[in-house]
C-alpha cells in the first residue's frame, strides 16, 4: 500500500460556515492546496457540513502541525489516499478535534 496524498475534511455546522471558509482560504494560501465545495449538509460518509482540502504526501506533516493550532474549534478529519476507500476512512485517519461517526455504509 502506498499513500498517494491526503484529504483533509473541514467539518462545520451552519453557524460555523464563515470560520470554515476562512480556515480553507488560509490553508490554500499557505499550502496551495485545492479547496472543494462547501457542503452545508452531510454528504458521502461525512456526518455534517464539510469541505475537502487535497494535500500531497510531502505537505501533510507541515499541514498537521499548522492545522492543530489554526483550526480553532473546527473539527478536521484527514485521511490517506491509498485507493482503498474503506481503509482510507477507517485505518489511515487523523482527527484534529473530537472524532465523529462516519457513515461507512457507502463503502459496502
Amino acid at each position: 500500500m502506498t499513500i498517494k496524498g491526503f484529504h483533509a475534511h473541514i467539518y462545520f455546522d451552519a453557524d460555523e460556515l464563515d470560520e470554515a471558509q476562512h480556515f480553507a482560504a488560509r490553508a490554500k494560501d499557505r499550502f496551495g492546496c485545492p479547496v472543494g465545495h462547501f457542503h452545508i449538509a452531510p454528504v458521502g460518509p461525512h456526518p455534517r457540513g464539510s469541505c475537502q482540502l487535497t494535500l500531497r504526501p510531502a505537505q501533510f506533516g507541515e499541514f498537521a502541525v499548522w492545522a492543530a493550532e489554526a483550526r480553532g474549534d473546527l473539527t478536521i478529519f484527514a485521511h490517506g489516499l491509498s485507493g482503498d476507500d474503506l481503509a482510507d476512512h477507517t485505518r489511515h485517519v487523523v482527527w484534529f478535534g473530537e472524532s465523529e461517526p462516519l457513515d461507512l455504509s457507502i463503502f459496502d
